[in-house]
């Protein structure tokens, strides 16, 4: 199988799970995605960690930044971030399924 499209593959693992994130909700704030972050990778995140990460994702169209009031943005996966995020799990599933074959 093969796929046009693997963008995904610039990003970090941290910037895939924040991507994640973000699709499994309605508009999220950078806080609620940190503390969703912090309690499935059992560690802190610090915002300086946090937000560049976040930019990046806005600057590479994957995620849409809002602002919800003056200090707190929201963020929404794009189109783009869909089909990037449905192509790298296709791609896993082709290797998870040959590995359950084995």
């Amino acid at each position: 199988m093969m796929f046009c499209m693997m963008t995904l593959f610039t990003l970090s693992g941290f910037q895939r799970d924040l991507l994640t994130v973000i699709a499994g909700h309605d508009q999220p704030s950078g806080q609620q995605i940190k503390t969703e972050l912090e309690d499935v990778r059992n560690e802190e995140i610090n915002h300086g960690r946090l937000y560049p990460n976040l930019d990046t994702l806005v600057d590479k169209g994957y995620v849409e930044k809002g602002e919800i009031d003056r200090r707190t943005n929201f963020y929404q996966i794009t189109d783009k971030g869909r089909t990037g995020l449905r192509e790298r799990r296709e791609w896993e599933d082709q290797y998870l399924q040959e590995a359950a074959l084995a």
